[in-house]
């Protein structure tokens, strides 16, 4: 994933940057940068690895020092970023958030057409905002350049490009990452997350819609290509992604959290379940248990904290055993809370399910009697094309895909739509099996229904991509 800030102001911007981009920090755990515009020092950039210390630490000393009255910044789960260009456009800053699917294709596609070379290589990889900006400078004019670059590019690509004289903005084609502008006195911004410049003093002006491209000043934010009428904006940044305080096209990410808990325990009416209490793997599956205790009546608790002072982020290190580890020496038990206890927990999702099933061992040593598992979502079925979800490289790496490897036989072609169907045999043999391997006291999904009534947006408007491979 990654976020991302921008702000463009008739007096300095390098406070509004520094924290509006800070507050994107759940975002992405690789690196953070800011570029800014200033009159004085022309472009000002500064990159840093943020991998084990937190953005703001790590960019103290360039928030000092920086000067300008635009700027654009980034966290980054991949890519260093936001990039300086010099081409025909003249000088500029492009910051990226998204996918690309055809990366080698298009990479082709740039050297059969033109003699080119790539300076910013990630991880041995030609840097994907730097391809972006490759495919923009393939045509005439800046917007031409940022509509066709996302014509060409499968997945999605939402981009900050920065001039001397404005801030382009351009969600991505089908609105699958949000984009919210924030206006005060003099100032304008624009941000992924809502909520992050609200404690700047900024009011809520409009969020873009998809596919939009707008030009920021410090005096207006003009739209230069009208959006477009389809939208599948990802589902995951109510259930998942998203910060409790942002909403995404008016909807509240804890309310909707709350009512997606509520639609859970309706659901587990039926099934002949009596937790003592219930709790929210934390942080995201935390408000998810609020709402099926309030509307249960089963008390909601807490047994067990995460310790974040030092370890804000489970993921931080690259490989996967280690993100493991981190986050089972995270939790720190409550005996008094789990012994003899019947606990029902709900998470946001399972995903891989090494790390849930863990932390079921763990509640079942600190004393647990029973141990109810309540994903908020469906079975996830598909890696993410749009918004690099889960670092997987496979959709194998999925519990629920090696289940049903499992249960289909090796060399079989599955049929994904019914499993993706919580009224089939399979399905319910999927769940049973899963529910097994990871040694839950019982299993039960979240309906897709359900969980999209929760969201409260038209269902046609949201990508369900990773439950039953729609786009």
């Amino acid at each position: 994933m990654g976020g991302f800030f921008a702000a463009a102001s008739r007096t300095d911007c390098v406070f509004d940057l520094f924290f509006g981009t800070d507050y994107h920090s759940h975002l992405g755990t690789r690196r953070g940068g800011m570029v800014v515009y200033g009159e004085d020092k022309g472009f000002d950039k500064a990159i840093h690895n943020i991998e084990n210390s937190p953005f703001r630490t790590k960019f103290e000393k360039d928030f000092n020092e920086m000067k300008g009255f635009m700027g654009i910044g980034c966290i980054s789960d991949y890519e260093p970023q936001p990039l300086l260009i010099r081409s025909h456009h003249g000088t500029y800053a492009i910051a990226t958030v998204g996918k690309i699917n055809n990366r080698q294709e298009l990479i082709k596609q740039v050297f059969d057409s033109t003699h080119t070379h790539f300076l910013e290589m990630s991880g041995g990889d030609i840097n994907s905002t730097e391809l972006v900006a490759t495919l923009i400078n393939q045509q005439d004019n800046l917007l031409d350049g940022i509509c066709y670059a996302q014509d060409q590019i499968d997945g999605s690509m939402t981009i900050l490009l920065m001039t001397q004289k404005a801030i382009y903005v351009a969600r991505d084609k089908m609105g699958r990452t949000p984009v919210a502008i924030g206006r005060k006195e003099g100032a304008y911004c624009a941000a992924f997350e809502s909520f992050a410049y609200l404690n700047l003093g900024y009011e809520p002006e409009r969020e873009l819609g998809p596919g939009e491209v707008v030009i920021m000043t410090p005096e207006e934010v003009r739209t230069i290509r009208a959006p477009g009428k389809d939208m599948r904006i990802c589902t995951f940044l109510w259930v998942y992604y998203g910060y409790p305080s942002s909403s995404y096209e008016g909807v509240n990410v804890e309310e909707m959290r709350y009512r997606c808990g509520e639609k859970l325990a309706e659901a587990d009416k039926k099934h002949n379940v009596h937790p003592d209490t219930v709790a929210g793997v934390p942080d995201s599956g935390t408000a998810h248990a609020v709402g099926y205790a309030n509307r249960s009546g089963v008390p909601f608790s807490r047994p067990f904290i995460k310790y974040t002072p030092t370890w804000p982020r489970s993921f931080m290190p690259t490989m996967q055993r280690q993100r493991d580890l981190i986050a089972k020496m995270k939790l720190i038990p409550l005996h008094d809370l789990i012994q003899g206890k019947s606990l029902l927990m709900i998470d946001d999702s399972i995903v891989r399910g090494t790390q849930l099933r863990e932390t079921t061992e763990f509640l079942y040593r600190s004393g647990a009697r029973e141990v109810h598992i309540r994903p908020a979502c469906p079975p996830i079925l598909y890696g993410c094309k749009f918004l690099n979800f889960s670092r997987s490289t496979s959709e194998m790496d999925l519990i629920a895909r090696r289940v049903i490897q499992k249960l289909e036989g090796q060399g079989k072609e599955p049929d994904l739509g019914a499993y993706a169907d919580p009224q089939t045999e399979k399905y319910q043999a999927m769940v049973k099996e899963i529910e097994k391997e990871l040694n839950f006291s019982s299993l039960h999904y979240h309906r897709l229904d359900d969980m999209l009534e929760s969201v409260g947006v038209e269902p046609c408007k949201l990508c369900t991509y990773c439950w039953n491979g729609k786009e």
